[in-house]
Parts: C-alpha cells; structure tokens; sequence
C-alpha cells in the first residue's frame, strides 16, 4: 500500500473476447502490467471479465475452479495490487456460478457469486448460473475492508446495507452493462449514475465500478466505469466506451469525514430490522 490512508484505485474498462479464456487472460495481464507500473492498489474488472457477457451459455467450457492455471497467473502477476476479475467459477457440483475472485500475492483472497441473478429484459443469469447464498467482506489492511459485488446485486438495495454492515470502506461493483438489456424506457446510464452515487452518498461508501465495452451478440455496452467517493461525487469517469484505465484516490480521512456527516450505519439499528424480517417470516 503506498499510504496507510490513501487508496489508488482504478477500474479496468475492456472488452472481452466472447468464449477466448486465452486471450481474454493476455488482456488481463497486459492490464495489470499498466495498472501495477501506475502505482494501483486495487484494480476492477468488469463482469465475467475472464469470458464475455454470454458465458454462462457455454459454462461447462468456461468454467474455472480457484486452482484452475488462468486464476494462478492472475494471482502471481497481481503481486500486492488486490485484483478483481470476472469468470465463470465452478466448485464440482453441478452447479456454475457468476462470480469475481480477488487476488494477491499469488493467492485467491476472495470469492464473491452474483447473489442477485439478472433474469429480465435481455439477461438471462437464472438460466445458466446458481445464486451466490453470502454477502461477505475483507480486510485489504486495517484501513480498507472490500465488499465485492456483481451488477444487478447493487440494484438490490438490502445487499449492499449488508456489506455496509459487514464493515465495508470500499465497495468493488464489476459490471456487464448494456444499453439495450432491460428496455428502451430504462436509461441504464443513468440508472447507474444514479444506483452509484445514491449508495456512496447514502453509506459513506467509495464505489469502483468497472463495465466492459464492445458489442456481442444483440448487445452493445456502453462502458462509463468510474470511481465514486464517499460524498456521493464522481472523482474520476471514463471518457468514451472505449477500452482505459480509470484511476482516482480515495483518502480514508474522506470515508471517516462522511460518516460522521451522514452517520447512516450509527442509527441503522440492525436489532429492529433483525427483528422485522423475522416478523415478515411469520406474518
């Protein structure tokens, strides 16, 4: 870590190969080669990142076990920098699941699988992909706690509450959003813009969020990765859909200042809502 109080952060807007773990590797280390060399703590990437947005229709190729060579080269090419990816990840039970690992120092820290499957509009996770069960946290160092999530997990409101609750300082949001998945009355743009900065403004919460870019099949993804402080404001944003590095510093005095400001987990009383989703149980 460069500074015990501050974090560079940086989210990893790329396009996949749709079905190419090779070459969707050698994207991932050339990325990590610049994001390391420009001095990044922690580095995003998009929703199954290591497959393309359809990799679920062909997961029993896909799919990857945390021991599997792809996730160890990952892992020993991230060196201290805490690295994000996307993939199709296997457990051998029948099941597959849409998940991102986070690495380090040659080992997997963190596994995330997308508890909130998107199945409407023009996505179709429940068809291929288990439910991730958990909503867990972990310690980058004593300042910094992540909460990885997958998408469609931030638009459920509850999940990222219980990250909050688990202690988060950094919320990593990896991504695979396309103009035309829900319909053309949802602006997804600016349904992101707004999930994002109401999450962070609302938890004191820095947000990296990383979309991929691109076309596949029917789909065309419109990138706008970013990174959102704990005030609610955008500290850094791509600049088109195109594939770059997004970069920004997050300064833990920022994450303290903001929670003291807008104390939303201090009065959460966690008791009472303990207590009235047992009573939705029974009701």
């Amino acid at each position: 870590m460069t500074d015990a109080r501050d974090l560079d952060v940086a989210a990893a807007q790329i396009e996949s190969v749709p079905g190419d773990l090779d070459a969707n590797l050698r994207k991932h280390l050339d990325t990590i080669d610049a994001a390391r060399a420009a001095g990044v703590d922690v580095l995003v990437f998009p929703e199954l990142s290591l497959t393309g947005h359809g990799g679920g229709r062909d997961a029993r190729r896909l799919a990857l076990g945390r021991t599997h060579p792809h996730v160890a080269a990952l892992a020993a090419a991230a060196g201290p920098m805490l690295t994000q990816f996307g993939l199709v990840e296997t457990d051998g039970s029948p099941s597959f699941f849409n998940a991102v690992a986070a690495v380090r120092d040659g080992a997997v820290v963190h596994v995330h699988r997308k508890v909130n499957l998107a199945t409407y509009g023009k996505l179709d996770d429940g068809r291929h992909f288990a439910a991730g069960t958990r909503v867990d946290t972990f310690d980058l160092d004593a300042a910094w706690r992540i909460a990885p999530m997958i998408c469609a997990d931030t638009w459920n409101p509850p999940l990222v509450h219980l990250a909050a609750a688990r202690g988060a300082t950094l919320l990593a949001v990896a991504v695979s959003s396309a103009l035309e998945a829900v319909g053309a009355e949802f602006d997804n743009p600016s349904g992101w813009d707004i999930n994002l900065r109401f999450h962070a403004l609302t938890y004191g919460l820095p947000i990296v969020m990383a979309n991929r870019v691109g076309t596949e099949d029917d789909l065309t993804f419109w990138g706008g990765s970013r990174i959102v402080g704990p005030f609610g404001r955008v500290l850094a944003q791509a600049g088109d859909a195109r594939e770059q590095l997004v970069r920004a510093r997050i300064a833990t005095i920022d994450v303290q200042r903001a929670r003291t400001l807008l104390p939303t987990m201090r009065d959460a009383n966690l008791p009472l809502l303990a207590a009235e989703l047992g009573r939705l149980g029974t009701s």
